[in-house]
């Protein structure tokens, strides 16, 4: 069984291959610009959201924490009225993605890790290129691809989004398999 000291090349290499691969998606091939769609009247309801001053946070509209409470006709109107949503809204001012992509390069780190962990408590030293990529290629699609399909499922995600992000998932999986494949502790 291989330590987690002999696998930091591993961890650090899919970390790095798995931002390159992000990097590339978002803003070479841009598939996901299509994800974001605009509102037909965005200047009215920025106006509408800006005088209600919320904080940088999570929204759900309507409003309604406790199942009783739906019961209400006027609450049940305004379901039915619509609209339903679940609103992120975030500090105001120009975008800065520095530290959004430090968080995703940690948060990259992070997954390697638990890869090294479960892969190392798996597989012993000196394992073929294939079993590793394949324990090491399922762990990783797992953990980028894992929260996908409850977004959609819960909190009204599109289907055609969530399937493109677990398409993004599959290649850091596929990245990180690799990378762990070609650098497993031989012996």
């Amino acid at each position: 069984m291989p330590s987690l000291m002999q696998l930091w090349a591993p961890i650090l290499l899919a970390a790095l291959l798995v931002q390159v691969t992000s990097t590339l998606i978002h803003m070479v091939l841009k598939w996901h610009n299509s994800d974001y769609r605009k509102l037909p009247n965005e200047d009215q309801v920025r106006a509408a959201i800006r005088a209600g001053s919320p904080s940088p946070g999570q929204y759900i509209f309507p409003h309604c924490l406790d199942p009783k409470e739906m019961a209400k006709p006027e609450v049940a109107q305004k379901w039915i009225e619509g609209p339903v949503g679940l609103m992120y809204v975030m500090k105001n001012g120009a975008p800065s993605i520095g530290p959004q992509i430090g968080a995703w390069a940690v948060f990259n780190l992070v997954i390697a890790f638990f890869v090294a962990y479960v892969s190392s408590r798996t597989l012993p030293l000196g394992t073929d290129y294939l079993k590793v990529f394949q324990v090491a290629g399922t762990i990783s699609f797992l953990a980028y691809a894992g929260g996908q399909v409850p977004a959609t499922i819960w909190y009204g995600k599109p289907w055609s989004v969530a399937m493109k992000d677990i398409a993004d998932s599959l290649l850091y999986g596929l990245m990180t398999a690799g990378a762990f494949g070609w650098l497993w502790p031989r012996g």
